[in-house]
């Protein structure tokens, strides 16, 4: 049974990581650009704010779940804002020459893993879709008990944290073949694609 639950949560994980959306661009664009731990990193802080949306539905945390709900408003309003500039700034950067020889900083990993972990906590929608489908496994509820739910939201960051793995992996595989003129390519659509979304989300801040 216990292992039954853990799956389930890993299913749900891979399911809501595997959707292609800002983050997916962002992390593929970062791995292309910075390589591999720069990208898993980024993946990894989108895993764990999954995770943390994921144990608020799972706890029945509702006075959280509420607070964060009541703000989504401002805090998609700071998340359209951050994704646009990410996306004018990913438009005018220049790829490097050689991309397999680029280093990365262990301050720029860092802060890789808490742009991607602060972007993915500014849409609280994603806290009604863990209610939604942790209901139907009667986790969240009285029936549910404190190691029913730890193990769902464990499965939740695993199922998470492997599609990252698989996705920059995958990326940095391939990464090498890309000449500097497929990378400037790349970048630009994919820091068009970034603002597009930051545009989005604004547009429906408006509408609230």
């Amino acid at each position: 049974m216990a292992v039954s639950f853990w799956l389930r949560g890993l299913l749900i994980g891979l399911s809501v990581a595997a959707v292609v959306g800002p983050m997916s661009v962002l992390c593929i664009q970062r791995t292309l650009r910075r390589g591999f731990r720069y990208g898993l990193l980024s993946g990894l802080g989108v895993a764990c704010a999954d995770a943390l949306y994921g144990s608020v539905a799972a706890f029945g945390l509702s006075m959280i779940g509420t607070l964060i709900i009541d703000q989504q408003a401002w805090i998609r309003l700071i998340g359209g804002l951050f994704l646009l500039y990410l996306g004018g700034k990913t438009l005018l950067a220049r790829p490097a020459e050689h991309a397999a020889s680029v280093a990365v900083k262990t301050a720029n990993l860092v802060g890789a893993y808490l742009s991607t972990l602060l972007l993915t906590l500014t849409n609280p929608l994603t806290i009604l879709s863990f209610a939604a489908i942790f209901a139907g496994f009667g986790v969240g509820s009285g029936k549910s008990n404190v190691w029913t739910a730890l193990l769902v939201v464990g499965g939740v960051f695993s199922g998470s944290a492997c599609w990252w793995l698989i996705l920059t992996g995958a990326v940095s595989l391939l990464r090498g073949r890309f000449t500097a003129r497929w990378l400037l390519w790349i970048h630009r659509i994919s820091g068009a694609v970034i603002a597009l979304f930051g545009l989005f989300i604004l547009f429906s801040f408006l509408l609230l």
